[in-house]
């Protein structure tokens, strides 16, 4: 009997196990059947509290005087050694070696690897993964790093609470082409397809960050792929990186989520995830937002430019004002002290008789007439 129970019990252990390794290797997309909405099903961590891409609500946010900048280490120094650039069927990736690295963190980082998520070509600001005041970017940048102060490696990492960082960059579509971004772009169309391989010639790594790296938000969450573990400590640059219009379109159109050779291959657009709840979490800033309001740099010239051009109107109108008054001032004042009509004529009999009185011309001539 006892043999019975023990044969059920290693046949029901066999059986979960095999749940467990199927779900482990269940693919997974963005939409359809197992799309965003069905990740926590297969992949339980994804219906966690602490959950990333999340919105960050500005009115909300709680400075931390104590954050320093951001200093990649050893992002410029990549030697000889070309890059691999591959299309993963989720998103363009490139692995990173260890030696790099990033300081300002609670511990050392190590580089592991970069990725971007993008929209569909039609929206121009719909691509990103994080938001900021429900504004989201065209695109976003990930580099991913695991903390190698505490684990030996990347797989021990990624399970732990303070296992993993990732610096996050918002890009936007401009006018001008990023030449920093060239490096990774112009080679796409080598990588049309899922689970194609191409070499580049390494770059630093660091010109695809913001100039700014001291200004940022920073929380916990998680990977925002399955299997999502919440183990990801965020960094959200305010600075925003510009790419041209057409360098967008590039990102957004050329590359597929299938395999080479299929007959009706699927593009690999809008690989980014909503954005989750915060729950309890506390986002924090390294520095203070203005009025709780994040301006993008050509914002805040609009804004000074409004403001000077208001300045300027508002000094006219004022000298203006004050030309009237002083106008209608001086011709009441000089009003007042102009001689009346008449009172110019009084003066004027008065000086003639005056002048005739003394006169000695006219006293002898009168004198005259006067006797008989």
């Amino acid at each position: 009997m006892d043999l019975v129970i023990w044969l059920d019990v290693a046949v029901l252990l066999s059986l979960w196990q095999c749940v467990e390794s199927t779900g482990a290797a269940k693919e997974w997309t963005y939409a359809g059947a197992t799309g965003q909405s069905e990740w926590p099903v297969f992949f339980p961590e994804c219906g966690g509290s602490s959950q990333s891409p999340i919105n960050v609500d500005t009115s909300k946010i709680h400075y931390d005087a104590s954050l320093p900048e951001l200093r990649p280490l050893g992002y410029e120094q990549y030697g000889h050694e070309p890059f691999t650039l591959s299309n993963n069927g989720h998103t363009v990736e490139i692995p990173l070696p260890s030696w790099m690295g990033v300081a300002g963190l609670p511990w050392h980082f190590s580089a592991v690897q970069l990725h971007l998520h993008w929209g569909n070509g039609v929206g121009v600001a719909t691509g990103s993964e994080h938001s900021i005041d429900d504004q989201r970017a065209s695109a976003e940048l990930h580099v991913v790093h695991y903390n190698s102060e505490l684990y030996s490696n990347i797989s021990e990492a990624k399970t732990q609470g303070n296992g993993l960082a990732v610096l996050a960059v918002l890009i936007e579509a401009g006018e001008e082409t990023n030449q920093a971004y060239t490096n990774i772009l112009n080679y796409l169309g080598r990588i049309r397809y899922a689970g194609q391989k191409v070499l580049i010639p390494a770059f630093n790594v660091g010109t695809l960050l913001p100039s700014d790296l001291s200004r940022y938000f920073r929380y916990s969450g998680s990977l925002t792929t399955p299997p999502c573990h919440e183990s990801v400590l965020w960094t959200i640059f305010i600075e925003k990186v510009k790419i041209s219009h057409s360098q967008l379109l590039k990102l957004e159109t050329m590359l597929y989520i299938s395999r080479p050779g299929s007959a009706n291959p699927k593009p690999l657009q809008d690989n980014y995830r909503s954005t989750q709840p915060l729950n309890n979490r506390t986002v924090l800033s390294s520095f203070t937002p203005v009025s709780g309001n994040i301006y993008t740099a050509g914002e805040i010239s609009a804004m000074v430019v409004g403001g000077l051009c208001g300045c300027v109107g508002l000094a006219v109108i004022v000298r203006f004002i004050v030309k009237t008054i002083r106008s209608m001032s001086s011709w009441d004042v000089l009003s007042s002290v102009r001689p009346h009509p008449q009172q110019r004529t009084k003066d004027t009999a008065r000086d003639m008789a005056l002048r005739t009185t003394s006169d000695p011309g006219t006293n002898e001539e009168a004198n005259l007439q006067s006797k008989p």
